[in-house]
């Protein structure tokens, strides 16, 4: 299993108490769209996601995150770094 599944898998586990609708999730999920969050809900989700990486995700970045692959890329390339 590639690096970039599990992290996938992680983020998958880290968006379900947030996911309401239940919206299957794939790479082209996104979270307003799709999963229909508001602004707080990211942020929160964010936090989440710094925590349990022990990364930090700048606002540049966030605005730049639309779905779920491109949040999981921005992760494996912060973890990289």
């Amino acid at each position: 299993m590639s690096d970039r599944q599990t992290i996938f898998d992680t983020v998958a586990a880290q968006i379900a108490p947030f996911n309401k609708k239940g919206v299957a999730l794939a790479e082209g999920t996104t979270f307003q769209g799709d999963l229909e969050w508001d602004s707080l809900t990211v942020m929160d989700f964010v936090a989440a996601i710094e925590d349990e990486f022990d990364i930090i995700i700048t606002m540049n970045m966030q605005a730049e995150i639309e779905t779920v692959g491109q949040l999981v890329d921005a992760v494996v390339k912060l973890k990289q770094d």
